[in-house]
Parts: structure tokens; C-alpha cells; sequence
């Protein structure tokens, strides 16, 4: 039987999924972790493996003849030389769409971290502040409402679709950009160019895949023509983003604040300027990691190895 690797996966599951129905479909051998070197050790002999975050380069995959399969346990596959796989005749697959409404969960999630300053009083309260407190209540911040407010999305697949249908539960106006105009939006939803969503929404959240042409497009430029009220969201890519010009924009108030679930660099380097940024919400690239999506993602991980076990691939990526 054809003998399946998976080289890094702890990220998908830390102990908490169970990897039977995979092992069900050929010998199977599970590593946590893996670095570049460790990786042509442990997969020359398999026929499929299965990666997160590992790099599978194109001279990686040349010390590795006996491959047939490359799935990623992810939906994004920059991590492999697609070019070279294919070359190499081998078959390379991702996990697209296996938990849009956790990513925005999270995006939101940020949003009312900031609207609504829940940790920043809590803390407070447990500080012993309320205990001393004069009146009844008391607020380190100002608290915002988001219905009636402009919610902005960049890029309009799954994610971005949650996104907007849980910004509208709030009340909130939705406009749409994309690279093309739209005019099938759902009720409630108005595309505009980019320009102008970032000009006019209170919030405006990236939900777009990074490509050469958008690499690092929010930059103090862009931001400058926001809101000095607004908040940016990503739960996409960090490359979008120039750092070190948000990170001065907040420093300056050009932008009320940021929430972020990835960065550049990942894991960041300690000097990243975003680290020490005011205003600056950070959680660690874990927005697709709720219990459920991982199950999903390795529900559709099994599949797309039967499917190319019974020569049908899907899902296919080159």
C-alpha cells in the first residue's frame, strides 16, 4: 500500500482529532513537527504527504522520486513549488472553504475587542478600580455601537461573506470591494471601488488572498484617507499590510486601531513595530483553529487523499 507521511501535524491537531480514518487509507506515520532537513528523511519513502507549514521546494521534491501526492492541510499552498510538483508528476491539493464563518468570528471578534473594550475592563475591574469606584459604573475608554455604523470588506469569498452577514446582525452597512465590480451582492451589501470603502467605512476588514499586485497595499497613504474614527481588520495575510507604516499610522492617530490575526513574518520576529503599537489587537494566526474547522479540514484532508488514491483528484492545486 501507498505509505503516507504527514510531517508537521501538531498544527492541525494537537491531540484533540483523531488521524484514524487517514491511517485507514495506507500506512501512516505522524510527525509534529519538521524541519527542511527532516523532511526529505522522513518522506523519501512515501508516496503521499501531507504538510502544513513545512516548505516543500522544488529541490526538496527532487530528493524525493518515490512522491506522488502533496496534500495541504491548509488553504493556502505558497509553501509548495507547484511548478516543480508538476514537473515531477505529482499531485498537489488544499482544503479550501473548511471554516469561513471561524476566520470572521475572529475578525469580529477583534472588532468588539475594540468597540466594546471588554479585556481593558476586566482588567480594571479586577484591579480593584470598581471596588473604589464613586458611582455604580465607570468606563476607561469610550464605548462605540456598531449598528448604523459602515462596515468595509476587501474581498468577497467565504470569509468575507461571513463576515459581512455577521457585521449586518449588528446592524451594521455593508460595503463590498472587489477587483471586479459586483452586482449580485445580497440585500443590504453595496460594492464600491477600493478607494472609496476605505474612505467611507468605519471598519474595513481584508478578506482578500495576497498576490504580487496587493503585496503590502495598506500603506500610510491608504490609511491616511480613512477615518481617523476607524478600525482595520485582517484575518487574511499579513504581507497585505505595510507594517512599519500602520504601526506610524497608529502611533500617530491617523487610525482609531488595528486587529490583526496574522503578520509578515509569522512567527513574528520581537522587533516587529506592530508588537509595541498602540491600539493594536494581535492574536496568533489562529482564527481558522477552532475545534470545529479543524475537524472540517481534516474531514476534506481524508477525502481528497481517497479521491486521488481512486484517481480523481480534488481539490487539486496544480
Amino acid at each position: 500500500m501507498d505509505k503516507i507521511v504527514v510531517l508537521d501535524g501538531e498544527a492541525l491537531n494537537p491531540g484533540d482529532l483523531d488521524w484514524h480514518p487517514l491511517a485507514e487509507l495506507g500506512p501512516l506515520t505522524v510527525y509534529p513537527h519538521s524541519t527542511a532537513a527532516q523532511a526529505v528523511e522522513r518522506a523519501v519513502d512515501a508516496s503521499l504527504v501531507l504538510i502544513n507549514k513545512v516548505q516543500l521546494d522544488a529541490e526538496i521534491l527532487a530528493q524525493l522520486p518515490k512522491l506522488r501526492y502533496v496534500g495541504v492541510l491548509a488553504t493556502g499552498v505558497n509553501g509548495v513549488d507547484l511548478d516543480a510538483a508538476a514537473r515531477q508528476g505529482v499531485v498537489v491539493t488544499n482544503v479550501p472553504g473548511y471554516g469561513p464563518e471561524s476566520v470572521a468570528q475572529m475578525a469580529i471578534a477583534h472588532l468588539l475587542h475594540h468597540a466594546s473594550r471588554v479585556a481593558e475592563h476586566d482588567d480594571a475591574v479586577k484591579a480593584g478600580q470598581w471596588c473604589r469606584s464613586r458611582d455604580f459604573c465607570f468606563w476607561n475608554a469610550p464605548l462605540t455601537a456598531l449598528a448604523g455604523k459602515t462596515f468595509g470588506v476587501v474581498g468577497f469569498g467565504a470569509i468575507g461573506q461571513a463576515a459581512a452577514r455577521m457585521a449586518q446582525g449588528f446592524g451594521m452597512k455593508v460595503l463590498v470591494s472587489t477587483r471586479s465590480e459586483r452586482r449580485d451582492l445580497p440585500a443590504g451589501m453595496s460594492w464600491v471601488p477600493r478607494a472609496r470603502l476605505f474612505a467611507e467605512a468605519d471598519v474595513v476588514s481584508l478578506h482578500c488572498p495576497q498576490t504580487e499586485e496587493n503585496t503590502g497595499f495598506v500603506d500610510l497613504a491608504l490609511l491616511a484617507t480613512m477615518k481617523p474614527s476607524a478600525l482595520l481588520l485582517n484575518t487574511a495575510r499579513g504581507g497585505l499590510i505595510n507594517e512599519g507604516e500602520l504601526a506610524a499610522a497608529l502611533k500617530d492617530g491617523v487610525i482609531a486601531g488595528a486587529g490583526l490575526d496574522v503578520l509578515s513574518s509569522e512567527p513574528p520576529q520581537a522587533d516587529n513595530p506592530l508588537l509595541t503599537a498602540p491600539r493594536c489587537s494581535i492574536t496568533p494566526h489562529n482564527a481558522w483553529a477552532t475545534l470545529e474547522a479543524r475537524q472540517n479540514l481534516l474531514d476534506i484532508a481524508v477525502a481528497n487523499v481517497a479521491a486521488f488514491l481512486k484517481g480523481v483528484p480534488q481539490n487539486r492545486v496544480n
